[in-house]
């Protein structure tokens, strides 16, 4: 057996090489799959409908790659549409689809899968007891499903079906993105262990390549090993690189879980072929006792309004640590008489973050930071824009003329870029799963509708 399988880009709407393609393209392979989504970027694309990437730049991924389809007459799979797989995020680049088959002539079978999960059916499955926590996990109980975004993580079967159904072109929603590439190599009966560990090296495209880059990879499948093939000229692969992605996004590199069973690649060996291409052995799947979907879902729970700054006085870098508690005691006080007690200052959450003294580990710093200057983010968040907005004006004010002791007489202690330095920052989300629907059979998660272009 001989399958080849090309994974044009690591997202689409992140852009590739138009030559890297037509590489791809050249080697005739068998499917062209891709992902477009994932929730690497935060809760607000789940919560909100509102994919990352533009419509623009979707538009010129989806182009090329819907022309390549046709120009092969093999099939074309892209998951997590709309960046995190929602309904919405299906509809959005089904439009695009349409649209561009009209511009472009194209035929095809279009087949929409959708992800999103009714709050009445996940209040069942927790009632049942059939939702299960994974490690870290938040509390829940069934009425957090009342106010959030819930969708499911599909496997390879939803995507089987629709290619069973002679789908040409299909627009999943939230999808592992490995069974992206694993569906059809698993139809065609290909060892599962080489074809899950081949669909997790490719799944970011060339993300394991060196330079990493947007630009796509090529496999070949075969019965004992596979070949994985960088497609961007003046890129490389080396057994290094192309290991090491079976870490990324993984705390384990050694096992990978998906909806189905377990990737174990303990056994795994690399070799390089050439500079451009790694030969990959030995991974084996280890089937579950029982499948399960992963759940993924987000909710609103405010708006903010952020404010930047910087500041490069060492006498008031100094300071700031000990000045910022007494300050946000001072707002408090504030709001309650701005607002006439209309607002809880409880409700209000106004944060420094100090850019250059350990912000990005937000107080776990190992070694202790002497900067000579600092960025300094002010977020505020309120239940509502308005009022976030309003608490920031005062806080921006006061925050640029800080009381320093060592000074006497007003000093400016932040400087800002940006005159009004209040930028309205919109809807805050966050996640509220990180667990997995027990009990389930692999595609009754999931809805499938079909239309010929």
């Amino acid at each position: 057996m001989e399958l080849r399988i090309l994974a044009p880009t690591g997202a689409l709407g992140a852009g590739f090489d138009a030559d890297a393609l037509a590489r791809g393209l050249a080697a005739r392979p068998d499917v062209i799959a891709c992902d477009a989504g994932s929730t690497d970027s935060g809760p607000a694309a789940l919560g909100s409908g509102t994919p990352k990437l533009s419509a623009q730049a979707v538009t010129r991924d989806l182009r090329l790659l819907l022309k390549a389809r046709d120009e092969l007459g093999v099939p074309l799979i892209i998951g997590s549409c709309g960046t995190s797989g929602r309904d919405t995020g299906v509809d959005q680049v089904a439009s695009l689809a349409r649209a561009l088959a009209a511009e472009e002539n194209l035929h095809f079978k279009l087949g929409l899968i959708y992800s999103d999960q009714p709050v009445q059916r996940l209040q069942d499955l927790y009632d049942a007891g059939r939702i299960r926590s994974l490690a870290n996990a938040p509390e829940i109980d069934r009425e957090l499903f009342e106010r959030s975004h819930t969708v499911a993580m599909m496997g390879v079967e939803p995507l089987q079906e629709a290619l069973r159904d002679g789908c040409d072109v299909i627009l999943a929603g939230r999808a592992s993105d490995t069974a992206l590439f694993a569906a059809l190599p698993h139809m065609r009966g290909a060892d599962p262990g080489l074809t899950w560990h081949m669909a997790k090296t490719i799944e970011c495209g060339a993300a394991c390549a060196i330079p990493p880059s947007a630009n796509g990879l090529l496999v070949t499948l075969r019965d004992d090993h596979f070949d994985v093939t960088t497609l961007a000229a003046g890129t490389r692969l080396t057994p290094r690189s192309v290991a090491a992605h079976t870490l990324y996004e993984n705390a384990d590199p050694y096992h990978i879980a998906e909806p189905s069973g377990v990737l174990d690649t303990t056994g795994a060996t690399y070799e390089a072929v050439d500079e451009q291409t790694v030969r990959v052995r030995g991974a084996r799947y280890l089937p579950a006792d029982g499948y399960t979907n992963k759940l993924e879902g987000a909710e609103l729970v405010g708006y903010q309004t952020v404010i930047i700054g910087g500041v490069r006085d060492r006498v008031v870098i100094d300071a700031l640590p000990k000045l910022l508690p007494t300050a946000k005691q001072y707002f408090d006080a504030k709001i309650l008489d701005v607002f006439n007690g209309r607002v809880d200052p409880a409700d209000i959450d106004i944060d420094y973050r100090l850019y250059g003294a350990g912000a990005v580990l937000t107080g776990s710093e190992p070694d202790p930071l002497t900067p000579r200057e600092l960025g300094v983010l002010i977020t505020v968040t309120a239940p509502d824009q308005e009022t976030a907005h309003a608490i920031a004006t005062f806080v921006a004010h006061a925050s640029s003329h800080l009381p320093i002791a060592e000074y006497d007489g007003l000093v400016s202690t932040l400087a800002y870029p940006y005159s009004p330095p209040e930028m309205d920052r919109g809807a805050l989300y966050r996640f509220t799963l990180n667990h997995v629907a027990t009990g389930i059979t692999p595609t009754e998660l999931f809805r499938t509708v079909t239309e010929e272009l």
